[in-house]
């Protein structure tokens, strides 16, 4: 008899176990499934003459823009001469955003088949032609402990969005960074003939064109919206406010980020980052990287798969004026001169070009013809770097 009441007892614990386990499962399958969204945004630039052959380029060298914490390739830290770093184009400051309902563990592998990535952050396995962040964690609400240096650069404000931390390790950020370069092929074509800007995207739907021209202080833009095949666009005039000029043109690619799906305070941040290089002297053209090309140029894989997954990538095609070639030639006409004050001035007129003016010098340095001319101003691009 007491055995089989213990029989009994047995097999009700056993039932309600069995019961109490179902409960959990159908429990825990109530719950909504895991969210994870990603969102990206970065840019391509490549320089061009007016006649449209892409030109190989360096930024005239300078201190890193870059916070010292970040991560650099072993080719990117042996650069020390504007040779050593020729591409047609660089791909800066590309972002990875993550929202998430719950803690999760990530994985994401990023190629970049025609390039090499130079600088990231956190830490990751990088590879010849593509770069690892393995097994991070996604935090949202996570108490926020970002790393920071003294330099004003430009990589902060980036961290302007709700997305949630990340967490590698010891190392915490807002999102994933990462930069490279390489010679590729973007769909856009720019060229200038006859006071126009000839823009022709082979066939591809681009969804926002924008040319945009600072000279001698002043700014204009001419906004010509989508594109699909070639068109001819006027030079733009030049208004006389060009800081309240850049706000409106701001707001406009900042509502063109948004309405590509990126959220307002990501648009916004790509923007406060970029707003002082975008407005730069030159003559550009700023255009949104159709989908297909991001995937095709930069192949993503993301483990878990993201409910939806974001990418934009603003294109700033660079073109050297003939305007440009005249102010770099006089400069260095004007560097050859033997009195420390005119070299000095012509100095002074080549970093009016920022950061292009490596390729603009190394553009006139194609188009004149003795070997004289090509010295002088391979002495003007050595003494404009040494600053």
């Amino acid at each position: 008899m007491f055995v089989r009441i213990l029989s009994k007892f047995a097999f009700a614990v056993l039932v309600a176990a069995v019961l109490f386990t179902n409960a959990l499962v159908s429990s825990d399958a109530k719950q909504e499934p895991r969210q994870l969204i990603v969102h990206e945004w970065g840019t391509f630039t490549t320089v061009s003459t007016i006649d449209g052959t892409a030109q190989a380029w360096s930024p005239l060298l300078g201190p890193s823009e870059l916070p010292k914490f970040v991560y650099r390739s072993e080719e990117a830290r042996q650069w020390q001469c504007f040779k050593c770093s020729l591409a047609l184009a660089r791909m800066e400051t590309p972002v990875l955003y993550f929202y998430a309902d719950r803690k999760t563990d990530v994985s994401v592998n990023v190629g970049f088949p025609l390039g090499q990535i130079t600088e990231w952050y956190p830490q990751a396995r990088l590879d010849k032609h593509a770069i690892r962040w393995e097994n991070f964690s996604v935090e949202p609400g996570a108490n926020e402990g970002f790393p920071t240096d003294q330099s004003q650069s430009h990589y902060y404000p980036a961290r302007e969005t709700d997305a949630a931390p990340i967490r590698l390790k010891t190392e915490q950020e807002k999102f994933l960074f990462y930069r490279g370069l390489g010679d590729i092929t973007l769909p856009l074509s720019v060229e200038m003939a006859g006071g126009k800007v000839i823009v022709n995207s082979a066939g591809q739907e681009i969804a926002q064109v924008i040319v945009f021209e600072k000279r001698d202080g002043r700014a204009g833009w001419r906004i010509h919206g989508r594109l699909k095949g070639e068109a001819a666009i006027d030079r733009p005039t030049f208004g006389q406010t060009p800081g309240q000029q850049m706000d409106s043109l701001l707001c406009e690619i900042e509502s063109t980020l948004v309405a590509e799906g990126l959220y307002p305070k990501e648009a916004a941040a790509m923007v406060k980052t970029w707003r002082d290089s975008w407005s730069e002297e030159g003559l550009r053209v700023f255009y949104i990287l159709p989908r297909t090309a991001t995937d095709a140029i930069l192949p993503i894989t993301i483990s878990p798969a993201p409910t939806e997954l974001v990418r934009v990538m603003v294109a700033r095609a660079e073109l050297i004026t003939p305007e440009m070639e005249r102010a770099v030639l006089a400069a260095a006409k004007q560097f050859n001169e033997p009195s420390p004050e005119s070299r000095a001035a012509a100095i002074k007129t080549v970093r009016i070009y920022g950061r292009f003016a490596e390729p603009v010098l190394r553009g006139a340095m194609g188009r004149v013809r003795t070997d004289e001319e090509r010295n002088r101003i391979w002495e003007l691009i050595k003494a404009a770097s040494a600053g």
